[in-house]
């Protein structure tokens, strides 16, 4: 029998880890002056702990962990109770952390904390220019797109917190205080995840969000809770083309918006020199604006941004270069510049909807045209964040802003990256796809091109205030998105109990024809070093294979019947983006394939097949 595993989802582990905890502490006497202290008790958060214990009367506790100097001081208070279960954020790496616990009753006491050294996975700035005055309670969370672990720094550009699982795509901050970010549940390459965690800054799952599509890129939350997500029709021949709407409360898909029915999908002519039938429009952001209720999309394979109305779905406008567009787009839906300096954005990303309605965005300038002739190589180009004032009547568009041109080459990044707006005259410009090639700008992107010999990656992150820089953060990996964040959210308590899983896949793509193959009876071939993990909701098959074998995964049911997945060992896989890259292999040839359980019968048997023969693995799987 081939290596076999069975593996309870993050959600599970994270329940019987926490009632574990709780066992513990009521079986003992835990005072202020002698909690118990839980460190990273969700299993995926070294950083961070709980901080548990009991007073005779209700009591609020002010928590502070301590920092380097008293402006990176980490604080929060607790509601008055008897039962106190304090999170405990920002804690340093590699260190004998102060936690100081002030009691409404007068009490103080302090609790020691020590932390394990980062792991090799956690990017450490490498420059940081700031003020705790300015940033305060703030930090900076980063989502990585090359192979590096999410992680948070302060003023200081001093880690205080990361995780161990690779959660990707934009991390967004809720109404409720919980944070939302893409699955570690890779469903297919390069970076198709199975849908959303909601989770706290311990690392704690509230609810798992699975789509039948999968999820990639961004998210917003509506004003009921209701979240849309960027999606796409399973086993469809185009991706990153389909919005969703999710019900907060049952995972539930209310709505789907698909822009195949309202661009032409197929106009070569329309596409950015990255773009491909199969990738051919690339939604990377998505903003709801209540005032002209519409959703505004970033399709960085068309080097175009659309709005669209929420209630019809109807194209109302288009921002981008209209250069190789249809005569009937570009009459009715593009806008006319009528300012000077004006330039176009090219496969831009983090589209942001201002409060007066000018969009933000990050303007990587990839290529900076859409005639390939004139494409610029990456040693000349440059990446901005750029805000434009538009008349949706007059159908004109000014620059009214944009920072980063200036900075040149060590500026641009071809791909991800951010904007944030935070009031009139206060952004952030995140670029974080910055990559070297033996000193020179790469050409290609860094989660693909950057990870060979002579490399080097940079993610830059600023934040502006009338146009002067008052933080600069360099970390030496890809970064997909910065968020400026605090660590505690107003009013956070312990929330306790299992997470939820709502949603839910789709039934896996089969391969109809059967080929014939002789059965050996024998197990599949150890050089092959296959194994399967049987997860709640799916089964994934691994083996190392021969650049262009043909194979093919068999789960056959009880009554004969056989499902049959191909399986791709071409090797080189290419692909026309990599926003997030932490999901490939150094090893090509090392392929997973993922069957959802939906659609199976109660036991199946796993069997391969390898060119005309089909060996067995030993494994047999028992529905739940």
């Amino acid at each position: 029998m081939i290596r076999y595993e069975k593996k309870n989802s993050l959600i599970t582990q994270q329940a019987e880890a926490e009632q574990k905890f709780l066992e513990t502490f009521e079986a003992g006497a835990y005072t202020a002056s002698s909690p118990l202290v839980v460190r990273n008790p969700y299993l995926i958060s070294p950083l961070t702990a709980m901080i548990l214990f009991k007073t005779a009367v209700k009591q609020e506790v002010t928590l502070t962990v301590k920092g380097k100097e008293p402006e990176g001081d980490i604080s929060h208070t607790f509601p008055a109770d008897t039962v106190h279960i304090l999170p405990v954020y920002g804690l340093y790496a590699d260190c004998e952390n102060t936690v100081e616990l002030i009691l409404s009753g007068g009490e103080r006491e302090t609790v020691m904390i020590k932390t394990e050294p980062l792991p090799p996975e956690v990017p450490v700035p490498t420059c940081c220019k700031g003020s705790g005055a300015h940033m305060g309670d703030n930090v900076i969370f980063l989502t990585q797109t090359s192979k590096a672990d999410a992680l948070a720094c302060d003023y200081r550009g001093d880690v205080r917190w990361y995780l161990t699982v690779n959660v990707c795509f934009d991390m967004k901050r809720l109404a409720n205080g919980h944070l939302l970010v893409g699955t570690d549940r890779l469903i297919k390459l390069p970076y198709y995840v199975s849908g959303v965690y909601e989770m706290g800054v311990h690392g704690k799952i509230y609810r798992e969000y699975r789509l039948p599509g999968g999820y990639h890129h961004d998210t917003f939350e509506m004003e009921d809770g209701n979240i849309l997500m960027l999606s796409q029709i399973p086993d469809r021949d185009t991706v990153e083309d389909v919005l969703v709407l999710v019900d907060r409360q049952t995972g539930a898909i209310v709505r789907t918006w698909d822009y195949r029915e309202i661009l032409p999908y197929d106009c070569q002519t329309t596409w950015s020199g990255s773009a491909s039938a199969h990738d051919w429009f690339h939604n990377n952001a998505v903003w709801y604006d209540k005032k002209t209720d519409s959703i505004t999309l970033s399709g960085r394979h068309q080097d175009a941004v659309i709005n669209i109305d929420f209630k019809t779905g109807a194209l109302n406008w288009i921002l981008g270069d209209p250069e190789g567009w249809p005569e009937e787009y570009v009459e009715k839906y593009f806008f006319r510049p009528i300012s000077e300096p004006y330039e176009w954005s090219y496969e831009q990303h983090g589209v942001v909807v201002c409060p007066d309605g000018d969009i933000m965005m990050f303007d990587n300038g990839h290529y900076r045209s859409k005639l390939k002739a004139h494409y610029s190589k990456a040693k000349d180009s440059y990446s901005r964040g750029v805000r434009y004032h538009i008349d949706r009547e007059a159908r004109t568009i000014e620059q009214v802003w944009q920072y980063g041109k200036e900075r040149g080459a060590d500026f641009f990044s071809p791909y991800i990256c951010n904007v944030e707006y935070y009031d009139e005259g206060r952004y952030m410009v995140h670029s974080g796809g910055i990559a070297y090639k033996d000193g020179e700008p790469l050409e290609g992107l860094g989660s693909m091109d950057g990870t060979g010999e002579g490399c080097t990656l940079n993610a830059i992150t600023c934040e502006l205030v009338n146009d002067e820089v008052v933080y600069e953060l360099h970390v030496p990996s890809n970064v997909f998105r910065a968020e400026k964040l605090p660590m505690y959210y107003a009013g956070e308590t312990a929330e306790l109990g299992a997470g939820k899983t709502l949603g839910s896949m789709s039934r896996t793509g089969e391969f109809e024809t059967e080929i014939p193959a002789a059965c050996t009876g024998e197990l599949i071939p150890e050089h092959y070093e296959a194994s399967v993990t049987e997860e709640e909701d799916r089964i994934m098959f691994n083996a190392t294979f021969e650049k262009g074998e043909l194979a093919m995964l068999l789960l056959e049911e009880e009554d004969g019947g056989v499902h049959r997945y191909y399986i791709n060992t071409s090797a080189a896989k290419n692909f026309e983006a990599m926003c997030v890259g932490t999901f490939l292999k150094n090893d090509p040839r090392n392929v997973d394939v993922y069957v959802n359980k939906c659609g199976l019968g109660k036991n199946v048997k796993v069997r391969v097949l390898l060119e005309d023969k089909i060996y067995e693995t030993g494994v047999e799987i028992h529905m739940e």
